[in-house]
């Protein structure tokens, strides 16, 4: 038999578009004995996780679950629910997971809608109100709160207006805001949220939180098509978690710990507290960054701070910066996506990786590295940064 070799993989801090680190609070529930997942103890572990889910979206949604699975997960559960063959649905795209939400939409067998906008802006109210205003009665519009390719934060408010008045259902990707910005589920009216366990939470990934409205669950009550996945069948889902606790899967029980303790953490911080810390630390790399010379992909207002991304120097090789973080200083930043792609790198400060230890790290690392490629910074990075935490 073949000696395989010892699970060791290298230590990294993760400072790219998700995962992020993990707090040593959450890897240690992971080592909680198991319990069956029909076990009292684990049904109450599920109870707790629905309330405090419903804390960090600001919501009194009873169908507030997690889902076995990534958010993608929970991005394909939201569609294949509230959507049937024939349905029209406006999908906003100004990045990468737009684009994944209209091609999930067309596995449906619903009309996608494309609203278009540049990568690295948003997506304007004015653009929404003409398309629904032209197409007439749709389904649902679909937008990304924080798009992790790009870095953009989406304001929401004025679209969610716009989408009521159209008599449509909104529904929002939140992967990587929530627990990083505010996501106000029930004062923006969204009908259908969902997120991941793995970014601003910091949670291994493999569940993906989801909520849905009074609305939302009407309209899957009243479909005339069968829901197009069973696994992701809300019905079925809402029953497990719900009074009947009626048995459909085996639920991923190392995991269920973990996300109940990463919520405890965040709750714990308390989440104005919790935005405060990600701005704070965001404010502080963005001016270490432009001190060096370097240019910022998206406008200061709809900047995220937990997914900053932030232009290549021209004549900088993106593949051997990115390996040489990772070799030398045992960092991960990520690649741009798309349009992006070796054009721009994409630096997460999402929960637990959000600290000024991994600011001033990155800062220093960068320059060096980017002098070694010949790029001379106009200042020094880590100087501008302390001047901003000063502030």
């Amino acid at each position: 038999m073949k000696n395989y070799t010892d699970l060791n993989p290298g230590k990294r801090i993760l400072m790219g578009p998700g995962p992020s680190d993990v707090h040593p609070r959450v890897l240690k529930t992971m080592a909680t004995p198991l319990v069956g997942h029909l076990d009292p103890d684990f049904l109450e572990i599920m109870n707790e996780t629905r309330e405090m889910l419903r804390e960090v979206y600001q919501t009194k949604n009873e169908l507030t679950i997690a889902i076995s699975g990534t958010g993608s997960a929970g991005m394909e559960a939201v569609l294949v629910n509230l959507l049937e063959p024939g349905d029209k649905a406006v999908v906003c795209i100004n990045g990468y997971f737009g684009e994944r939400m209209a091609d999930i939409v067309r596995r449906c067998g619903a009309e996608p809608i494309i609203l278009n906008a540049e990568w690295g802006t948003i997506v304007e109210p004015d653009e929404v109100k003409k398309v629904l205003a032209d197409i007439g009665k749709v389904k649902l519009l679909a937008i990304v709160h924080a798009e992790t390719s790009t870095g953009v934060r989406q304001p929401l408010e004025e679209i969610s207006r716009l989408v009521k008045e159209a008599g449509a259902l909104f529904v929002v990707d939140a992967v990587t805001s929530l627990a990083g910005i505010p996501v106000e589920t029930d004062k923006w009216q969204i009908d259908a949220i969902y997120s991941g366990t793995q970014k601003c939470i910091s949670c291994p990934p493999g569940l993906s939180p989801v909520s849905f409205s009074e609305a939302a669950r009407e309209v899957m009550t009243q479909r005339t098509t069968p829901i197009q996945s069973w696994y992701l069948d809300m019905k079925m889902l809402g029953s497990y978690w719900g009074q009947e606790r009626f048995y459909h899967h085996t639920a991923p029980i190392s995991m269920s710990y973990a996300l109940h303790e990463a919520l405890r953490l965040v709750l714990e911080e308390g989440l104005e507290e919790r935005f405060k810390r990600h701005k704070l630390h965001s404010k502080a790399l963005v001016a270490g960054l432009e001190a060096m010379g370097l240019e910022m992909v998206v406008a200061p207002e709809y900047r995220l701070p937990e997914l900053n991304s932030v232009y290549i120097p021209e004549g900088i090789d993106d593949v051997k910066v990115r390996k040489a973080l990772l070799s030398d200083y045992g960092i991960e930043i990520g690649g741009g996506l798309g349009k992006f792609k070796g054009k721009a790198w994409r630096i997460g400060l999402m929960g637990y990786s959000c600290s000024r230890d991994n600011v001033m790290l990155l800062l220093a690392a960068l320059e060096n590295i980017l002098q070694e490629q010949g790029y001379k910074a106009a200042q020094h990075g880590i100087i501008a940064a302390q001047q901003a935490y000063r502030k």
